[in-house]
């Protein structure tokens, strides 16, 4: 841009400011073609988190955001790069890189661009896993000014062409905290090593763990933090329910939840295990009359996009999927979720409800507990700092939001009966059966709880819950039947084996007597104390601990050492989330700030809820050590122990495993940064597709040394050269060899001397 328009935006820009009800987007300056994308796509006002992150981006700053989903994140990042980049240039190369954490999130990304930059020139190029890399390739040399990518494919790519992106001045890490999560820290190492270090550098997240702080050291120039709704995790608009059910009745209250509390305007997205969980649930809806769309990772690509085309457009009601599935969807009209098994860890839980009560909708989350997945319920209250209100007996409850609660018995036998009409279908046995092994696997039941959700889960069995206010009937018979059962449960017979029936000159019964009287005192302590402990319980659950300074994911200081600016929420969202907390905390804390010292960090349930990678990376080598190996006993074990046999490495100079699964045994190559990586990530493949393009080795030198392409240099194709790649059919060369010229000279010479025999004959 010139000194004019510059001039011009910022004159625009005062003028508006200037204005009392200029509060959107056009008190940022943004150019006619960025304004006009932004106010097509619906955006009036921006968002808290576009409201702090666009002039930050605008002014060159590296900003490090975290919000939570759903706020807008996405327009952040997009709405400055469109104003830095604004049209194509000539042999720039690509200026603008999106990294995200999956093929589905960043497809949805890819699409978010075309919308929101439809009246730019800009040229986008998504390089994904899954995709032909020959058409990869392609996009890459036809120089395009955006890459949406993911970090593996792109790496792959990268390593192949040999290419340094040099002109690369915008970096954005979309979910961030997903892309550590999945061990992508060797391919983003790998990407900035091949970017220039005047880039501007970008990090968004919904949450902050503190081994992100640790990258933003080391990869951001003075960064500023953006930190907006740390006091609520959760939206203000979403409710939560937590029904306390077995395992077996879980299909039962799912199909009541569509029935009968679900409206049949609502959309619903329904998080089950594994595949086989959402085979079974799908088969048994539809034969129910429901129908419903489903997804999971190994599903195929076009049966996927049929599936959340259905769904998208409300054809289909009931969305069923895995988590690994579901990351990435862009869902934003949803009413309802449903979490079929409960998460293991609380950032899954956030994530996933996440997807409802956005924008200023409501929305509510239901939650399956069964008494296996109770910690996690117990851990996700102490990572939020919300108290557990459990359900009585006999209680009615206006407001049913946060109520942990169990459910009744008449809901479950209802629905049961109506699923009898089923269990003989052959298919669904099977699904049952498998979905039920695959759920017994062990990384399935592997148990992450924090100490203190198994100490309240161990005394959660003194406390009686009541029914959730979901399912409260008014029917006093109902309450009766349930007081019943609750007694016929608990009772405990005064006598014993020896004392029934017994005459009163039986030995036994004497003794039996004798015994309970001298112990009866002792008894009766036992019993007053099992009372208080389970009253004391039910009041620790619900009155969490609060400690005197807000609990923030990552310490103030770490904080300060990591980022040059922090942006926080404005005054009056601060004091009314401080207000909040007074009216919460205990009046009953005679701790002395100065000196007291905590056993643990005041950060320690968040950090717990938001950590990556925890110190379990080197369990399999501890492991080992420890492990009795045995000779196998059949043939097929004693393959596979003679493939664990240790073979001499000649570049080593030592024995090492012939397949190590800690990747000692792999081949490596050093790149020309000089990391070391995986020899899989160079197979020579664009070397074969240079060969079949017949690209010219001498306009690689420019591609590889400053990003651009050989051919397309001028940024437009030559439909010629474009036709001859695209055919099949060898291209005709127009050098000769000496023979071929050769026989050209002889075809010559015998026209011209045919032509003069024909001359002396006439």
């Amino acid at each position: 841009t010139s000194e004019a328009e510059l001039n011009t935006r910022k004159l625009v820009t005062q003028m508006n400011r200037k204005k009392k009800k200029s509060g959107g987007f056009q008190s940022m300056g943004l150019s006619h073609s960025v304004f006009k994308g932004v106010i097509r796509k619906g955006y009036k006002v921006p968002t808290p988190i576009q409201r702090k992150c666009i002039p930050l981006i605008l002014s060159d700053k590296d900003v490090v955001a975290m919000a939570r989903t759903g706020s807008g994140k996405t327009a952040a990042f997009l709405i400055p790069m469109f104003e830095k980049l604004q049209v194509t240039q000539s042999g720039a190369g690509a200026r603008a890189l999106l990294l995200s954490p999956t093929r589905e999130l960043a497809l949805q990304t890819f699409k978010f661009v075309k919308e929101l930059g439809k009246y730019t020139s800009l040229r986008t190029a998504c390089i994904l896993g899954g995709d032909s890399m020959s058409e990869q390739f392609s996009a890459m040399h036809e120089n395009p000014d955006v890459i949406i990518a993911t970090p593996g494919r792109l790496m792959h790519v990268l390593v192949e062409m040999e290419l340094r992106l040099s002109n690369m001045h915008y970096v954005v890490f979309d979910e961030a905290d997903r892309l550590f999560e999945l061990g992508f820290q060797e391919h983003l190492r790998e990407i900035l090593r091949r970017l220039p270090e005047d880039r501007q550098t970008l990090l968004f997240s919904a949450t902050l763990p503190k081994q992100l702080v640790e990258f933003a050291k080391a990869g951001l120039n003075d960064p500023t933090l953006v930190r907006l709704d740390l006091d609520s995790k959760l939206s203000d608009q979403l409710k939560l329910a937590f029904l306390h059910l077995r395992e077996d009745d879980k299909l039962p209250i799912l199909i009541h939840l569509l029935r009968n509390v679900f409206k049949e305007t609502e959309q619903s997205v329904v998080f089950v295990p594994t595949k086989h969980h959402v085979e079974y649930v799908k088969d048994v809806l539809q034969l129910l009359g429901m129908s419903c769309s489903y997804v999971y990772s190994s599903l195929d690509q076009t049966a996927r996009k049929i599936n959340i085309a259905k769904f998208r457009n409300k054809k289909t009601m009931v969305l069923i999927v895995t988590d690994v599935a579901a990351r990435g969807l862009d869902i934003p009209m949803l009413d309802n979720v449903v979490n079929y098994s409960f998460p293991a860890k609380s950032k899954l839980f956030v994530h996933r409800v996440g997807r409802v009560a956005r924008a200023g909708r409501t929305g509510t989350a239901y939650s399956l507990v069964c008494q296996d997945e109770l910690a996690y319920a117990i851990d996700l209250h102490l990572f939020l700092g919300r108290p557990l209100n459990f359900a009585k007996s006999g209680h009615t409850y206006q407001v049913w939001d946060n109520v942990y609660g169990a459910v009744s018995q008449r809901v479950v036998d209802e629905e049961q009966a109506t699923l009898e009409n089923f269990r003989k279908n052959s298919t669904l046995q099977e699904l049952l059966k498998i979905s039920q092994n695959a759920y017994n696997e062990p990384a399935h039941k592997q148990c992450i709880s924090i100490p203190n959700s198994i100490y309240f889960f161990n005394v959660f069995v003194l406390i009686i819950l009541g029914n959730s206010s979901l399912y409260e009937s008014s029917d006093k018979s109902e309450e009766a039947r349930l007081n019943l059962l609750s007694s016929v449960r608990q009772y405990k017979p005064n006598s014993t084996i020896f004392e029934i029936g017994a005459t009163t000159k039986s030995s036994g019964a004497v003794v039996m007597k004798k015994t309970r009287k001298r112990n009866m005192k002792f008894v009766e302590l036992h019993r007053e104390k099992v009372k208080k402990l389970s009253e004391k319980n039910e009041q620790e659950f619900s009155k969490p601990e609060i400690n005197d300074t807000d609990e923030k994911p990552i310490e103030e200081e770490t904080l300060k050492s990591a980022f040059t600016t922090i942006v926080r929420p404005s005054n009056k969202m601060r004091e009314f989330s401080e207000s909040k907390k007074k009216k919460k905390r205990r009046a009953s804390n005679f701790k002395d700030n100065d000196f007291y010292i905590d056993y643990k960090p005041k950060d320690y349930n968040t950090e717990a809820g938001l950590s990556i990678g925890e110190s379990r990376t080197n369990f399999a080598k501890e492991a080992s050590n420890l492990t009795l190996d045995l000779i196998g006993d059949e043939d097929k074990m004693l393959r596979q122990q003679k493939l664990q046999q240790k073979v001499w490495d000649r570049k080593k100079k030592r024995f090492v495993n012939a397949q190590d699964s800690s990747g000692l045994g792999k081949k490596k190559i050093r790149t020309e940064s000089g990391a070391v990586i995986s020899s899989t990530y160079k197979k020579n493949i664009y070397q074969e597709w240079k060969k079949k393009t017949k690209l010219n080795d001498r306009n690689e030198d420019s591609h590889r040394s400053d990003g651009t392409s050989g051919r397309w240099q001028s940024g437009k194709r030559n439909n010629t050269v474009g036709k001859q790649q695209n055919s099949k059919s060898k291209v005709k060369s127009e050098l000769k060899r000496p023979e071929q010229i050769l026989k050209q000279r002889k075809l010559q010479a015998q026209k011209k001397k045919n032509r003069q025999n024909r001359g002396r004959k006439q």
